[in-house]
C-alpha cells in the first residue's frame, strides 16, 4: 500500500520534472513538440533515439540542451568515413610503470563512457564502426582486452541521421536500427516557428540553460515507470499490432502480405509496452491505455519493418503501412480482454 502511495507521488514529481525540463528547453528550442515528447519518453524508458532530418533543424542543439538541463555528462562524436571503432569505445595503450619499469596495457576509455552520447550523422561512417555501438547500446558495457568495462548510468545514445541520399553515407544495418527505441522524424518548422527561430538566434543575448534533474533522479523515475501495471488487453493489443506487420503470419492483413518484405520482431512489442508506461507516467497516469500504444506505433515500428519492391514502386512507405494498420486493427478493449 505504501509503495502504491509512493508511486503516485513519484508520478506527480515526474510530471513536475517534465514541466521544468520543457521550460528550460523552450528557452532555446522552438517547436518540435512531438520530438521533445518522444525523446523524454525514450530517456525514462532507458531507450535510445535516432533523429532523422535534413541539416539545420537544430537536432544537435536539442540534444546538447537536453543534456544540460538533465545535468548529465555529455559527449559528441562526429561520425566520418575514417572513424574507427576504437575512436568510440577506447583503446589499449602500452605503458611503462615509472617505478618497476614493467610494461603493461592500460585501457584508455573512449567517448562512449558518458551519460548522454550524441552520435552525429551516424550514417556517415562504415557499418564496422557503427557496430561498435551495438554492445554499448544493448549491454551497457564495453569489452576490451578480455575485460568488461561497465558504462556510466544512466546511459543514452541519441543519434542523428541525414535522410538525403548522398555520397559518403552508409545505411544502418537492421541489427543497429533495432537497438533504437525510437526512429524520430524531425520535420521543417512552421512559418511562425521559423520567424521565432530567426529572432532568437540572432539576438544579442543567449539564454542560460539551468539544471533541473540529475542522474540519480532519472534512474529513480526509470524504476518507477517499470513498476507501472499494464492490463492484459494492452499486452494483447500491442502483440496483435506487431504480429500484423509480419507478412508470413496468418493473421496479417492482405495489404501487409502484398507490400511487406519483413515485419517487426519481438523487441518492438517490448518497446511498445515500456514506452507506453513512460508516456502514461509523463502524462500523470498510473495505467497504460491503447491510445498510448497507438501514439508510439510510428516511431517504434517505422525502422523495424521493410516494405517490398511493390510497395516502393507505388510510393508506399513504412509510415503508410503503419497508419493503415492503426486504422484497420480493432482497438476495442473488450475484444482483447476476452482473449
Amino acid at each position: 500500500m505504501n509503495e502504491g502511495i509512493n508511486d503516485i507521488e513519484g508520478i506527480e514529481k515526474l510530471g513536475q520534472a517534465r514541466d521544468l525540463v520543457l521550460a528550460e528547453l523552450r528557452k532555446t528550442v522552438v517547436g518540435m513538440e512531438d520530438v521533445i515528447d518522444e525523446m523524454m519518453i525514450a530517456i525514462f524508458s532507458q531507450g535510445h533515439c535516432l533523429l532523422v532530418g535534413v541539416p539545420g533543424l537544430a537536432k544537435t542543439l536539442l540534444v546538447s540542451c537536453l543534456a544540460q538541463t538533465l545535468a548529465l555528462s555529455f559527449k559528441r562524436i562526429q561520425f566520418t568515413p575514417d572513424l574507427m571503432p576504437s575512436d568510440i569505445t577506447g583503446t589499449e595503450l602500452l605503458q611503462d610503470d615509472p617505478e618497476t619499469h614493467v610494461r603493461s596495457f592500460k585501457f584508455l576509455k573512449g567517448p562512449v563512457f558518458t551519460n548522454l552520447l550524441l552520435a552525429d550523422e551516424i550514417n556517415r561512417t562504415p557499418p564496422k564502426t557503427q557496430a561498435a555501438l551495438l554492445e554499448a547500446m544493448q549491454e551497457k558495457k564495453i569489452s576490451s582486452g578480455g575485460n568488461d568495462y561497465v558504462l556510466d548510468k544512466p546511459f543514452f545514445v541519441l543519434a542523428t541521421q541525414n535522410p538525403i541520399e548522398q555520397e559518403g553515407t552508409y545505411p544502418l544495418p537492421e541489427a543497429q536500427l533495432d537497438r533504437f527505441l525510437f526512429n524520430i522524424v524531425v520535420n521543417y518548422p512552421s512559418h511562425a516557428e521559423e520567424l521565432d527561430i530567426m529572432r532568437r538566434i540572432t539576438a544579442a543575448e543567449q539564454p542560460e540553460i539551468k539544471k533541473v534533474v540529475d542522474g540519480p533522479t532519472i534512474i529513480a523515475f526509470q524504476q518507477l515507470i517499470r513498476r507501472l501495471p499494464v492490463a492484459d488487453h494492452i499486452f494483447e493489443y500491442a502483440a496483435a499490432l506487431v504480429r500484423a506487420t509480419r507478412p508470413a503470419q496468418p493473421e496479417a492483413p492482405e495489404f501487409v502480405k502484398k507490400y511487406m518484405a519483413w515485419g517487426a520482431g519481438p523487441r518492438a512489442s517490448l518497446n511498445l509496452i515500456l514506452a507506453g508506461k513512460a508516456r502514461a507516467a509523463l502524462r500523470g497516469r498510473c495505467h497504460v491505455s491503447i491510445e498510448d500504444i497507438q501514439a508510439l506505433a510510428l516511431p517504434i515500428l517505422r525502422h523495424r519493418i521493410i516494405p517490398n519492391f511493390a510497395a516502393r514502386s507505388e510510393g508506399i512507405t513504412s509510415d503508410t503501412i503503419i497508419n493503415r494498420l492503426l486504422k484497420e486493427l480493432p482497438s476495442d478493449e473488450k475484444l482483447y480482454a476476452k482473449k
